[in-house]
């Protein structure tokens, strides 16, 4: 029997208290690890284990208004003031991906993955064979900057494993991150990297919360506090301060109702269509997520391609654009590619074109600038190798088989995976992988171009210098008056601004909104309001 003396235990015991340089405003705790997230009003993310050791801390720049962590524990995902949602990797705090899904700040966030574990022999197993991996080798890699040390830019370096890891992640369980504004914007994507519907509050008919009072209203001014996911992803609740008013198209027809209704509101969101497809969204979310990563390897390969390139021509007109000052101080009205032709065709060498190729360029200028001119070239090759044309082509793959997805209308359809588009997308991915042949030959006939010219314009330095020259390459004379009849080299520019135009084109088409499955929640929500559910409260 127990007595009064008997000694009661404390449901919660403090285990210990440890200062921090700045107040904390947002904590969260990983849900597999004794790892603790916090960030500090001025805006850092620190990470601590259980034994307040610190692991990393990170500072993204920017104020942190909301953060969560992945259902695994492997990445966290950090909402900023200005929109902004950024994924990072819990081992080291690198930056993974991020994402421009609002306009203000994001105040909320939930990441929620499906309930059920999928089992590979499963009937209703979600797991979608990639058969990527039996046409291709694996996906290239995204190139560095050059002149740069791992770090120092916004590229993926070291942390490319872990990027790839979120791209592919978790295909045994199907997840979602919900994210909410201060202006009422709700968000959801899967995997935390892939976009599937946008909804704001304002825009909703809410129906009425009195039983005796048939009436919609909807809601003015409100702020999200709150979102979050059910485990089984059919419902979304949303709490959020604001005005409930009554729909003005009934005020107008001399319904009365309660008007101003100003306070905390919790509604309960009809969201089952994540639950009934999730098949089908993990599908397309697998295949569009790796066609984005693979959009960022071109973007990525024409920036580094156009630095080389533009780096090399820079070099280039700093050695040759004093041929054209000394032609003008002697006299001449010729051009630099008119004295060139004359040395070519074997008439006598003019007082500029002496001074310039002796005194100005000399044999090592020459060396000099072919050694960077071509070995750009030879850069830009291997890009095209290594990087661009592999990503072109395994795009036109996948986007081959969104296009088999597309036509099982059954299915995908009703998702807004809409068939006429993905053809538009796929001519899109054709035309990049014709454009990037293109490019391919273009380049190797440049490339080749300039070697000869410098060989030659090396061959006529000896000779004046009256030096043997037996050693000397031979040119070739019809690529030599190709060159010098006009800047022949200007075709890579060309061509670099017309592969950026498709990949622009194709990433307008399948990343930037063309795709109506960004806009599936929302004609979900409208066409099946009826079945949502609302409790609205005045809480004072």
């Amino acid at each position: 029997m127990e007595t009064d003396e008997t000694p009661r235990v404390l449901p919660f015991q403090l285990q210990f208290d440890k200062p921090v340089a700045s107040q904390i405003k947002i904590a969260e705790w990983n849900p597999e690890k004794d790892l603790l997230a916090m960030v500090t009003e001025d805006s850092k993310i620190l990470l601590h284990r259980f034994n307040w050791q610190r692991l990393w801390t990170i500072s993204p720049g920017r104020c942190i208004t909301s953060l969560c962590w992945r259902p695994d524990g492997k990445a966290i995902a950090v909402g900023l003031e200005d929109g902004t949602i950024s994924l990072h990797d819990v081992e080291n705090g690198k930056l993974l991906r991020s994402l421009k899904s609002h306009t203000v700040a994001v105040v909320s966030l939930n990441w929620e993955e499906d309930g059920q574990v999928i089992r590979d022999d499963s009937v209703n197993n979600s797991k979608y064979e990639d058969r990527t991996s039996c046409f291709f080798p694996p996906a290239p890699r995204v190139p560095r900057m050059p002149g740069l040390v791992p770090g120092d830019t916004g590229f993926m370096d070291d942390s490319e494993d872990s990027f790839r890891e979120l791209s592919n992640s978790s295909y045994q369980r199907f997840n979602i991150l919900c994210s909410g504004d201060k202006d009422g914007s709700i968000c959801f994507s899967i995997f935390g990297i892939f976009p599937i519907g946008k909804i704001n509050i304002h825009k909703l008919s809410i129906p009425t919360p009195f039983a005796n009072e048939q009436a919609t209203y909807r809601l003015l001014n409100a702020s999200i506090s709150k979102v979050a996911l059910s485990k089984d992803l059919c419902h979304s609740i949303v709490m959020c301060s604001g005005e409930l008013n009554q729909d003005e198209v009934e005020s107008q027809e001399g319904q009365l109702g309660v008007h101003g209704m100003r306070g905390l509101h919790c509604l309960l969101l009809d969201t089952s269509i994540f639950w009934k497809r999730k098949n089908e969204l993990h599908q397309v979310a697998q295949q569009a997520s790796n066609i984005e990563d693979l959009i960022e390897v071109i973007r990525t390969s024409l920036s580094v391609m156009c630095k080389q390139w533009s780096d090399a021509m820079h070099t280039f007109r700093e050695k040759f654009d004093s041929l054209s000052s000394l032609i003008i101080d002697h006299g001449l009205d010729s051009s630099p590619q008119e004295e060139f032709l004359g040395l070519l065709g074997g008439a006598r060498t003019s007082p500029p074109v002496h001074q310039f190729l002796v005194n100005s360029l000399g044999e090592l200028g020459v060396k000099r600038v072919s050694k960077v001119v071509c070995g750009a070239g030879k850069e830009l090759q291997h890009v095209v190798l290594d990087h661009l044309q592999p990503s072109a082509e395994i795009i036109g793959f996948r986007m081959g088989e969104l296009r088999g997805l597309s036509r099982w209308r059954t299915r995908f359809r009703g998702i807004g995976l809409d068939e006429t588009l993905i053809n538009n997308a796929t001519e899109k991915s054709g035309m990049l992988i014709v454009q990037v042949e293109r490019f391919m030959r273009v380049l190797s006939s440049v490339v080749q171009q300039f070697s000869n010219f410098f060989n030659w314009l090396l061959k006529c330095i000896k000779l004046l210098m009256q030096e043997p020259s037996d050693q000397l390459l031979p040119y070739n004379s019809f690529y030599m008056i190709k060159i010098l009849l006009g800047p022949f080299w200007s075709c890579l520019k060309l061509i670099l601004k017309l592969t950026w135009k498709h990949c622009k084109e194709l990433e307008n088409w399948f990343i930037l909104g063309d795709f109506q499955i960004v806009n599936i929640c929302g004609g979900h929500y409208q066409r099946n309001f009826n079945r949502w559910s609302l409790v609205s409260r005045r809480l004072s």
